[in-house]
């Protein structure tokens, strides 16, 4: 069976944690003895965020004022590079000896009509208190949204249009590889009017990026892996709910936070509705029981809403 898992940032760096090597490196060590197994068994594809970490050189770019500051795009293939490294290097040390690890710098490609550049949405870098979210967007003149109880800068977060490089990927598939790929959505590139691609301040939603790349890719399976065990109704409150197997268009008619739940959502129902396939969301921990129909949420055409 052929799977697209997309990584969540708790994969790499848990809520509260330092943005250091080391927490990431023992984040990555745990979800890659999880997904080495489903690797023993399945053909798999792996994307992941990238956050925290290209708010991070962003931070640090912005504070060596020799230069300019350097653009998100730039960011997000660094990121994609030391990420992808870890995750390999990681996977490499548990799989059998000859299987091919592979990382790819993926470019996507995005519309400069998209309205997402007026709206910025993507939170990228560290959760701030109300006051460093004041200054940080006083002095550097950031987009600051609610993220939980804190605040982060959130970045344009256009939607992918069409994953760049797609035929290397099934080459690399057809001949057995373990591929990671679009990272942090992708990096973002737009068509000039000369008809020259080029790099765009941008963030793309890797959900979004997952499911497009999943369905070009002609995945059996969507699996979006996150830090809760499902998609919930009335998520934080007293009555919450776990949805265990639905429709996506039965999905579709609930609302779900913008900054968190909702692009989950919307890729695993877009992905289900064009394919006829499986999208499963739910914790990287249960991926085993979920491709089991035993955790999780599972999105599938015809399916009824049930807890």
């Amino acid at each position: 069976m052929r799977l697209v898992v997309a990584l969540g940032g708790n994969a790499l760096l848990r809520r509260g944690e330092a943005l250091s090597a080391d927490n990431q490196l023992h984040n990555v060590r745990i979800a890659a003895a999880q997904l080495a197994r489903v690797a023993l068994k399945h053909e798999l594809v792996l994307t992941h965020g990238n956050g925290p970490q290209v708010g991070l050189l962003s931070l640090q770019s912005a504070a060596y004022t020799a230069v300019e500051a350097y653009p998100l795009d730039v960011l997000g293939a660094q990121t994609d590079g030391m990420i992808g490294y870890l995750l390999e290097q990681e996977l490499s040390n548990l799989l059998p000896h000859g299987k091919a690890v592979v990382t790819l710098l993926t470019r996507v490609e995005v519309n400069l009509d998209d309205p997402a550049f007026a709206t910025p949405s993507k939170p990228i870098g560290p959760v701030y208190s109300r006051e460093e979210a004041d200054r940080a967007a006083a002095e550097k003149h950031w987009a600051i949204a609610a993220d939980g109880t804190g605040f982060r800068r959130v970045v344009a977060s256009p939607m992918p249009q069409r994953v760049l490089g797609i035929d290397p990927i099934r080459w690399l598939l057809a001949h057995q590889a373990l591929v990671i790929a679009a990272g942090g959505g992708g990096i973002p590139v737009a068509v000039a009017a000369d008809g020259h691609r080029h790099g765009v301040e941008a963030v793309i939603d890797k959900d979004l990026c997952s499911g497009l790349l999943a369905r070009e890719l002609n995945a059996d399976c969507l699996v979006i892996a996150t830090d809760v065990d499902a998609v919930y109704l009335d998520w934080g409150l007293p009555g919450q709910r776990a949805i265990r197997h639905v429709s996506p268009a039965e999905l579709s008619r609930h609302r779900f936070a913008a900054g968190s739940m909702g692009p989950k959502v919307e890729a695993a129902c877009r992905f289900a509705e064009a394919t006829g396939q499986r999208a499963l969301i739910g914790s990287l921990e249960h991926i085993e029981a979920m491709l089991e129909g035993q955790a999780g949420t599972e999105i599938r055409r015809g399916r009824q809403e049930s807890p």
